[in-house]
C-alpha cells in the first residue's frame, strides 16, 4: 500500500503496497472500485479479488453478495426473514445474518491464489471490503494481514468510516504507515478516481 494522506513523513517508495478507500455505506464505493478495476485492466494490469454488492428484491435490500472479479458470486448476508431456519451459531450485523461458510468458500481461495497466476508485479488485488461482516472470519483476518505484508501484488481495499466501537483489523490497516487512505464521500466520489488510479499506478511502477 502507499503512504497515509495525513503522514508528515511519507514511507519510502520501496514499501508501497496500494490504497484503501474509507467510506460509509451508500456512498458508491463498490462502483468506484469497479471503475478503478476496469481502468487498471485497460492499462494492462491484472486484477483479482472480490467486491460486495447489494441484493435487492422488489426494491428492498435483502442482503449482500460477495462477487469475484471474474464474476463468481456467493452470499455474504441476508436479512433474518429471508434466511429461513438455521442451526448452530449465527453471526449477525444489525438485521443481517452473515453466511460465513459461503463467504469463506468464495473469498479465501482468492487469497491463497493471489501470487500463483501470471502477471508479476502488474497485478492489483481487490478487497472490498474489510468490514464488520467479513471480520467474523478469523481465516479472512489472517489472509488480509498476510496479503498486506506480501510482495505479490498491489492492494486496493475498502474499509468503513470509524463509527461506534473500533474494529481491530480495520484500525490496524488504517494506521499502517505503508497505506494511503482516501476518504470517499458523495461529494468527491466522481472526482477522486483519477487520484486513486495515480496512486495505484505508482505502486505498480515500483513493483515491476
Amino acid at each position: 500500500m502507499t503512504t497515509r494522506t495525513d503522514s508528515a513523513h511519507p514511507t519510502p517508495v520501496e514499501t508501497l503496497r496500494g490504497s484503501l478507500l474509507s467510506t460509509r455505506r451508500g456512498v458508491g464505493k463498490t462502483t468506484l472500485v469497479q471503475k478503478a478495476c476496469e481502468a487498471l485492466v485497460s492499462s494492462g494490469a491484472g486484477a483479482e479479488g472480490f467486491y460486495t454488492e447489494e441484493v435487492r428484491e422488489g426494491g428492498r435490500r435483502v442482503g449482500f453478495d460477495v462477487v469475484t472479479v471474474t464474476g463468481e458470486r456467493g452470499h455474504l448476508s441476508r436479512i433474518r426473514d429471508v434466511t429461513g431456519s438455521s442451526h448452530g451459531r449465527q453471526y449477525t450485523v444489525g438485521q443481517y445474518v452473515v453466511d460465513l461458510p459461503s463467504f469463506e468458500n468464495l473469498a479465501l481461495p482468492l487469497f491463497r491464489n493471489v501470487g500463483a497466476a501470471d502477471g508479476g508485479g502488474r497485478k492489483v488485488f481487490i478487497i472490498d471490503e474489510i468490514g464488520k461482516m467479513e471480520l467474523f472470519s478469523q481465516s479472512f483476518v489472517r489472509a488480509v494481514r498476510q496479503t498486506l505484508d506480501s510482495s505479490f501484488c498491489t492492494i486496493l481495499g475498502t474499509i468503513p468510516i470509524p463509527k461506534g466501537k473500533p474494529l481491530g483489523l480495520v484500525e490496524e490497516v488504517r494506521s499502517r504507515r505503508d497505506v494511503k487512505v482516501f476518504t470517499v464521500s458523495k461529494e468527491n466520489r466522481n472526482g477522486i478516481l483519477q487520484d486513486i488510479l495515480a496512486e495505484l499506478e505508482n505502486c505498480l511502477k515500483h513493483r515491476t
